[in-house]
């Protein structure tokens, strides 16, 4: 197997530092790390895996990183330019995107350009910039294997397909997030702590909002359209509790395949970087004489609002996954700072998508544009 070198874009994150796991096991090697502001975490990766470029977001931290790592011959950059950096650098034939939101977009685009083979765990790059990414990755050469576990899962399953004609529907899977089964008005009294009490996963704190307000599921949803290059009438969700499937492929003789495992995000992780090839790994193994009995439910899009924003999106296209993203990370990053109620967030959405003009998404400036006129329309619906 190739031993791949790694540009780990949000290393110090949940999906970076399991990241780190799978490399450390696998054996393979490091040339960038980047984050936002976790100096001190920054530092241990730096030392253990001592990568050739070291960035921190925050202009600050980047400068205290330098003091605190010269003895390591690692050099430093800061802000996007770094991240850019970090995206392109040659050494780098692998480019792990495990950074949160829109942020991920330009360095994914950076490294397609460049061939490199991208382990997708960001999927706001798609959801707001999904056509222009496929083609630029269909162009240039590039390979995205996706880390999600529900993506990870339908690649899988799709590996023996040559046909996609073959393919009937492509079943996302959803925990149900912690309120599964809340009416509207239970939803009203949710408070911050409960909502970040995910049942099944140890995620970080923006998408353990999104997976109680299942608007995850929603941009998951988005994303399998562009991945897989699917209509919205070939994707279903279906609740299932206890994740052990994390998705299915139904085929057109009405089989269905389906990839089982632990909720340990190593496992995907770990095939977007070894694909086509599997070798043992750190991941956890699933037991099956000591799995719960496995249920399935239909989700509930007018209850949970903001899924039902993203089905509206998906079949919107154009500029409206960029609004609809940008919208629900302003209204999160609201919620998480205790500013607006748990159910304000789909509220806020809405708002957003009835008043940025629909548009084309054709190209990164229609993107960036949509996304921050969203961000103004939350900002300017809050007190």
């Amino acid at each position: 197997m190739k031993k791949r070198n790694i540009s780990l874009l949000g290393s110090t994150g949940s999906i970076g530092r399991q990241s780190l796991d799978v490399i450390a096991a696998c054996g393979m090697g490091v040339a960038a790390l980047t984050a936002n502001s976790n100096v001190e975490l920054m530092e241990q990766q730096v030392r253990q895996f001592k990568p050739e470029l070291a960035v921190m977001m925050d202009e600050m931290a980047a400068a205290d990183l330098k003091v605190r790592i010269a003895d390591t011959g690692v050099r430093v950059a800061a802000g996007m330019e770094g991240l850019l950096e970090a995206a392109a650098l040659p050494d780098a034939d692998t480019v792990i995107t495990a950074v949160m939101g829109m942020v991920g977009l330009r360095p994914t685009l950076a490294a397609i350009r460049l061939g490199k083979r991208i382990a997708l765990a960001n999927k706001e790059t798609l959801v707001c910039g999904g056509d222009i990414v496929m083609a630029q990755a269909k162009e240039y050469g590039a390979e995205i294997v996706p880390v999600d576990s529900e993506h990870s899962a339908l690649f899988q399953c799709l590996q023996g397909n040559r046909d996609r004609g073959e393919v009937k529907r492509l079943i996302l899977t959803a925990s149900g997030g912690p309120f599964f089964g809340y009416t509207k008005e239970q939803l009203e009294q949710v408070t911050l702590a409960q909502a970040l009490k995910h049942p099944n996963w140890s995620m970080g704190a923006k998408i353990t909002i999104d997976s109680a307000t299942l608007m995850n599921k929603g941009l998951e949803f988005i994303e399998a359209m562009h991945l897989y290059d699917m209509p919205p009438e070939k994707i279903s969700i279906v609740v299932h509790r206890e994740s052990i499937i994390h998705s299915l492929v139904e085929y057109c003789d009405n089989a269905i395949l389906a990839q089982l495992g632990t909720a340990d995000m190593r496992l995907p992780i770990q095939y977007a970087l070894t694909w086509p090839q599997r070798i043992a790994g750190p991941a956890t193994q699933l037991d099956m004489l000591s799995c719960p009995n496995l249920t399935f439910a239909p989700p509930d899009p007018e209850t949970f609002a903001c899924l039902g924003l993203a089905l509206k999106a998906a079949k919107l296209g154009g500029n409206a996954g960029a609004v609809l993203n940008g919208a629900n990370e302003a209204a999160v990053g609201l919620f998480l700072k205790e500013r607006i109620r748990f159910a304000d967030i789909p509220r806020l959405v809405a708002l957003a998508m009835e008043e940025v003009p629909f548009g084309p998404a054709a190209t990164l400036d229609d993107v960036l544009e949509a996304d921050a006129q969203a961000r103004r329309v939350v900002l300017s619906h809050v007190k």
